[in-house]
């Protein structure tokens, strides 16, 4: 046998065995339920990340709602896409915490976005929620972590939920069935480079 046809059969070996496992993995998970997400940490694309998942759950005629916590009423990219697709947004509306510089108003403003994720988590209806930046809510004590775990806990078995924000709270870390953590390299904001329509929002 030749060195190219040994290590042909070597790496032939090796893909069997991974595949045996992979396959005997895919056997045992057997349950069907709805899947608490975490995407959290300092890197960007988190909430692009979230949005990604409610993209594919509608292309497969599922439906969708989107909350988002810690964001202005600008333009997004997202939004224009969804909404004509039934997706529902409900938007906090008062921007980032250092554009209001009102902690009463913010919390406020918090609370009503959030009655409305609870409207969202109690709706039969719906296959996935995403609950953009909610983390910050929580960190913040705008919105008491007892609430979004009970919230969490008791929506529908079916039902899907993305969470995305910096910081999770460990409460809600230890809920969740899949967590992702985004780390930071590099940005783009740090060289100077501003936050761009088509790319970042």
């Amino acid at each position: 046998m030749s060195t190219k046809e040994e290590k042909a059969q070597k790496h032939q070996q090796r893909q069997a065995k991974l595949k045996a496992q992979v396959d005997k993995k895919i056997a045992q998970a057997t349950k069907e339920q709805g899947v608490l997400m975490v995407i959290t940490g300092n890197g960007k694309g988190k909430s692009t990340a979230g949005f990604g998942t409610v993209t594919r759950a509608v292309g497969h005629g599922q439906k969708a709602a989107v909350v988002q916590f810690i964001k202005g009423t600008w333009d997004c990219g997202e939004r224009t896409l969804l909404e004509p697709h039934g997706v529902a947004f409900h938007i906090m509306g008062t921007g980032f915490t250092w554009e209001t510089q009102d902690r009463e108003k913010d919390i406020a403003a918090a609370e009503q976005a959030w009655l409305l994720a609870e409207q969202c988590l109690q709706d039969d209806s719906l296959d996935l929620v995403l609950l953009d930046e909610l983390t910050y809510m929580v960190t913040y004590k705008y919105i008491e972590v007892a609430r979004v775990l009970s919230a969490l806990s008791q929506r529908p078995k079916h039902q899907h939920v993305v969470i995305t924000g910096r910081a999770c709270h460990r409460s809600i870390i230890e809920l969740a069935d899949t967590v992702s953590e985004v780390q930071n390299v590099k940005h783009a904001f740090d060289a100077g480079i501003k936050a761009q329509k088509g790319f970042d929002y």
